[in-house]
């Protein structure tokens, strides 16, 4: 999408949203409500060094793209957001950037190495780039700031307990989203301080999230984003024995965070492939990799509803978002009938909008 016709000052009061991954890089412009002006992504390696047949590293892509495609928006930019995953103990809310605030989310890096570590490399080199403009960064895990002890809390030891280990929960910039997306279809502010919503964000990530008012009080997401359901390639939640079974037959650490990170989930279950519209059609051709991936995925899925259920006391609305959520039809004429006993409640499909959270969450946080 190209800029707008005007003068820089016309386009005055746009936020720039940064969102890097382990391997990619979304970046978009919005609007002061939110609403998205401009969004693309572009694929970088991991990789310090580029090549034949590679994407170029992380660097490469902000000097080589970025700076080109933010070129007719650069004027009228006011701030820029940041989406980092992990924000332990500290970040539970929006937070301007600064020297001492860009040391602590280093500390943090070893909690969500694949995608804090990007995002502080994309937040130093902006600052490099337009050291005028207001940085922020939005926490993931910020919106779950609400669970409470019993929610939070793992049965382990004290002192593992006493050194933060506890319950986080992730996807929480897109919870929030569909949490205020459906609560504004509720135009009683009694209805909406006590509406009962299970957050059912489904895509490459999976994680359920209790909504009880419009404040995360369950979700299935643990102290990294590895519990819980089956996703594309992480495996969810599995016993804790099984792990400790194969690391005492050798496995090393290293080679049991990449099967479980990497090699499982729908990939690992199917033998096949990660994508659900994949493992949809390779099913109905009568793959039973892909039909077994598909119903322990289901079965997960529906338990984890039940859960998030009983937390909240029974439920008025179950929103879908994410790709899967959002686009298979099948799964949610599957959750229609498996789920009747549930009723009666709405289910919806709420079309996930992490970046334009971002926005909407740093113009509230400057006030």
């Amino acid at each position: 999408m190209t800029a707008p016709a005007g003068t820089a000052a016309a386009e005055r009061g746009h936020v720039l949203v940064l969102n890097a991954g382990s391997s990619s890089l979304k970046a978009s412009v919005h609007m002061p409500a939110g609403d998205g002006l401009w969004r693309d992504q572009r694929r970088w390696s991991p990789f310090e060094t580029g090549g034949s047949g590679r994407e170029a590293p992380l660097e490469a892509v902000l000097d080589g793209w970025l700076r080109e495609a933010l070129a007719p928006w650069s004027d009228g930019l006011v701030l820029a957001g940041h989406r980092v995953v992990h924000g332990g103990e500290r970040f539970t809310a929006p937070t301007r950037l600064d020297p001492e605030v860009l040391a602590e989310l280093e500390t943090l890096v070893p909690l969500a190495p694949l995608h804090n570590a990007p995002a502080l490399r994309v937040m130093r080199w902006l600052g490099r780039w337009k050291p005028e403009l207001e940085q922020w960064a939005c926490f993931d895990t910020a919106f779950h700031v609400t669970l409470p002890p019993e929610a939070r809390t793992y049965a382990i030891p004290a002192p593992w307990r006493a050194t933060g280990l506890r319950r986080f929960g992730f996807h929480g910039l897109n919870h929030q989203h569909v949490a205020e997306a459906v609560a504004r279809r509720h135009v009683d502010p009694a209805g909406r301080a006590s509406l009962r919503l299970i957050s059912c964000h489904l895509g490459a990530g999976c994680s359920l999230c209790a909504i009880r008012g419009g404040r995360s009080i369950a979700t299935t997401m643990g102290y990294t984003p590895l519990e819980g359901l089956v996703m594309a390639t992480r495996s969810g939640s599995v016993d804790p024995g099984l792990l400790l079974h194969q690391l005492r037959r050798g496995l090393s650490v290293e080679s049991l965070d990449r099967a479980l990170q990497k090699e499982s989930g729908l990939l690992g279950l199917s033998g096949l492939s990660a994508g659900m519209e994949e493992l949809r059609v390779a099913a109905a051709q009568g793959h039973a990799g892909a039909r077994l991936a598909i119903d322990v995925f289901r079965h997960q899925l529906l338990q984890g509803i039940g859960a998030m259920a009983a937390s909240l006391g029974g439920v008025d609305v179950i929103a879908l978002s994410g790709g899967i959520g959002e686009h298979d039809d099948t799964l949610r004429q599957e959750l229609e009938e498996r789920l009747a006993w549930l009723r009666p409640f709405e289910l919806l499909r709420i079309p996930a909008d992490e970046e334009g959270m971002i926005a909407r969450n740093c113009r509230r946080a400057m006030g």
